[in-house]
């Protein structure tokens, strides 16, 4: 069987997904190549060379109009002769609308990568047109079936997941006498990550305590400037390949994670692999999937920088803690986040679709090429950032608490 996944080569967790998919599935007989529409700089980026051999880019310098894109990606699809199609919900609103105008024949998964409420009134748009939903965590499934009535027998929940044949080969270093090694591994975007608490949180813990922030993002420029009084204790990277996120892992004692929302946090999944400790927000249904609390991580309430604080210092206090939870951390992920693990139920998935395809609705003709409600701008779009911010830390505490009662 051939697949598109929708994407384009990026350093970010959706693409990791599909690298570890066209790995996984190949054994099963299933080809994945990654498929965008768009203006993109994977035929001009050195760094997607080899990509390139993997994929394909319809209209890369965005020529075309919304409808005639959709009209190209169509006809690449029923040319090629495509058995299904990946959906990354709103990774791209073109490529998420484009399964409402696919033939019958074509199989189509979506995939909901976090759990925000645009991206599930996104997901919602299209439920009926595809014949089955892939959510990366718990929560993602149990909130569209119970807020957005997806069938519970077409949705299933797949954690994301790493490659392990190296995970071990990297030896640990030992943190400095009386201090600790800290990263923040991401995207630096405090919306969804939270990291303008990182410099709140060095403010509280002593000064052999150090702090690596690996990544980029809108909010570098202003977290540099925050993080001004720490600066001989903060260190920035940049981008880190991924070949190098191992040692970079492995290099540092306490994996940071302070995000607001997340769907199935690859960084932290990989930082268990290495055995590199997760201190981060409890987001019920997801990170308390991942982390056992006081065993393999720690978990503080969301915004609850002081929290973190005395999460660090009660590992930085208790080496013999420090060894054991790092040791921990490695087995929960060896255990349960394997990609061997979620190429399988990915296979399954798709045998059982194909022995027995739902039916969906009916197709729309490119006649009448529109954009659903989920996937246009709604309210909520204008509000203030720090007014969504501090509705996201409300909604998520009160989940928690919720969902622990």
């Amino acid at each position: 069987m051939r697949f598109a996944y929708f994407a384009r080569p990026h350093i970010g967790g959706t693409y990791s997904v599909f690298k570890q998919l066209r790995h996984g599935l190949a054994p099963s007989g299933i080809e994945i190549r990654w498929l965008s529409t768009g203006k993109t700089d994977v035929e001009t980026d050195e760094r997607w060379r080899a990509e390139r051999a993997i994929g394909d880019a319809l209209d890369p310098q965005g020529r075309l109009g919304e409808k005639e894109r959709a009209e190209l990606l169509l006809r690449f699809i029923e040319e090629n002769g495509l058995d299904g199609v990946f959906i990354n919900v709103l990774a791209d609103r073109l490529e998420t609308n484009i399964v409402r105008y696919l033939p019958p024949h074509v199989l189509r998964f979506m995939i909901v990568h976090t759990i925000t409420p645009a991206t599930y009134a996104a997901a919602a748009s299209i439920r009926d047109h595809v014949h089955a939903t892939i959510g990366v965590s718990q929560r993602c499934r149990g909130d569209l079936v119970s807020r957005f009535g997806f069938p519970p027998k077409r949705i299933v929940a797949i954690a994301n997941a790493v490659d392990f044949t190296d995970a071990g080969s990297r030896p640990r270093s030992a943190p400095p006498s009386g201090g600790l090694r800290l990263l923040f591994l991401g995207r630096i975007d405090d919306t969804s990550k939270g990291v303008f608490w990182l410099p709140r949180l060095m403010g509280r813990l002593p000064s052999s305590v150090r702090l690596t922030v690996a990544g980029d993002g809108p909010d570098l420029p202003k977290l540099r400037k925050q993080c001004a009084p720490h600066h001989s204790r903060v260190t920035f990277t940049g981008v880190i390949a991924h070949e190098k996120v191992r040692e970079l892992l492995a290099a540092h004692d306490i994996l940071v994670m302070p995000s607001r929302f997340e769907g199935s946090p690859m960084s932290l999944i990989e930082s268990m692999a290495t055995g590199c400790i997760p201190v981060a927000s409890n987001i019920s249904g997801v990170t308390d999937t991942l982390v056992d609390h006081g065993i393999n991580g720690m978990l503080f309430p969301v915004g609850d920088w002081r929290q973190a604080a005395r999460h660090i210092e009660t590992i930085r206090s208790n080496s013999a803690l420090l060894s054991a939870m790092s040791r921990a951390a490695q087995a929960k992920a060896e255990s349960g986040f394997t990609t061997t693990r979620m190429a399988a139920s990915y296979a399954a998935l798709i045998a059982a679709v194909k022995a027995d395809p739902p039916i969906l609705a009916a197709p729309r003709s490119l006649e009448e090429w529109s954009l659903p409600a989920g996937l246009r701008t709604n309210l909520r779009t204008y509000l203030p950032q720090p007014v969504k911010n501090w509705l996201r830390l409300v909604q998520e505490r009160l989940h928690t608490a919720a969902s622990s009662t």
